[in-house]
């Protein structure tokens, strides 16, 4: 039951054609046939850049409850098609009052600014104390103990312009200090500043792709239990932007994209020929590099860690349904306060 939501299809051959055969999905290019997946086994269907979807197709995953997300060739959020409209209404009630409610807003706010601190600081934290270059060591050092005294000032702050202000402050800090985590034998990913539309540069071309493949699982997870993935509380509400979903993703961001490009480029098992430079300075992952990324992104969803409120050994991959679950019984009432997943890292 657990793994079921691991269970999501990546098409990320140009021109692939996915359809309906019986109760199995087939991927098709140029009339042949690449996978073959049984409905009961999917739970969700993610199609990059030219790869497309017939009707009938299309029409069974809405039918089943099984999201179609797609996404651009560099992994950027296109669409996502799903059917009717589930979860309570009084839950979905309670998500727009807390919007405009900052007693409730509020504390959650700062809960969710708060994880993604703590969990970037146990990133640096790990780098500080594993660096063999003293002087990279001692940057990373620094920058946790300005994080340190930012996360008090979190503690004390009431108000959300602020609290977002301190979360920009600790981004800063810590992408100053990005590039440290890099190893110096990979010269052709080194980091300088976090760019982005477009990334100019391969690492950030491989955050930004891991950061797409994360928001559509928590755009996933959000929606799963009832909750408007658009109407978000550190986000605020844009048309066509999930923002409650990119407030899902922030812990999530050094836990299942940062620390995996890291492992990624360390290990040099993504490398120069996996991406693709654009004049005007513009870089992408090309078809190669996006597939490895992929499978590397859903292997690491399936390692475990120690969930920090439930006290169980959980998937990654299976934590953002879990926090939306939290989240949505905090605007119920049942729980007191929005507990993130800070986890060691």
């Amino acid at each position: 039951m657990i793994r079921e939501y691991l269970n999501t299809l990546y098409v990320n051959r140009e021109d692939a054609v996915v359809c309906l055969e019986g109760d199995t999905l087939q991927v098709l290019q140029d009339g042949k046939r690449l996978a073959h997946v049984p409905l009961h086994h999917l739970g969700s269907l993610v199609l990059f850049g030219n790869s497309h979807i017939t009707g009938p197709a299309l029409m069974r995953c809405a039918e089943d409850g099984r999201y179609v997300v797609f996404l651009s060739r560099t992994g950027r959020f296109k669409a996502r098609v799903e059917g009717p409209t589930t979860g309570n209404v009084l839950l979905r009630l309670a998500q727009f009052r807390g919007v405009d409610d900052p007693e409730i807003h509020t504390p959650i706010i700062r809960n969710i600014i708060a994880g993604k601190i703590r969990n970037q600081r146990n990133l640096l934290t790990r780098a500080a104390r594993d660096a063999t270059d003293e002087q990279k060591a001692a940057s990373l050092r620094t920058a946790v103990s300005r994080i340190d005294g930012l996360l008090l000032d979190i503690e004390h702050q009431s108000n959300v312009n602020e609290l977002r202000g301190v979360e920009g402050v600790v981004a800063q800090q810590y992408f100053e200090v990005f590039g440290h985590l890099i190893s110096e034998r990979q010269p052709d990913f080194a980091f300088h500043l976090r760019s982005r539309r477009p990334p100019r540069d391969r690492m950030n071309a491989l955050l930004s792709f891991l950061y797409a493949l994360l928001q559509s699982d928590c755009t996933a997870a959000i929606s799963a239990v009832g909750l408007d993935p658009q109407v978000g509380f550190l986000h605020v509400p844009r048309p066509g932007r999930p923002s409650l979903a990119l407030d899902l993703m922030e812990e999530f961001r050094p836990l299942l994209a940062d620390r995996l490009a890291l492992t990624l480029v360390n290990r040099n098992e993504v490398t120069k020929s996996d991406f693709v430079e654009y004049p005007g300075g513009g870089v992408m992952l090309n078809d190669a590099g996006r597939k490895k990324v992929v499978i590397a992104y859903q292997e690491r969803k399936k390692v475990e860690h120690r969930h920090p409120f439930l006290k169980e050994d959980v998937p990654l991959g299976l934590m953002p349904y879990l926090q939306a679950r939290l989240f949505a019984r905090v605007l119920r009432g049942d729980l007191l306060a929005y507990p993130p997943a800070i986890l060691k890292i």
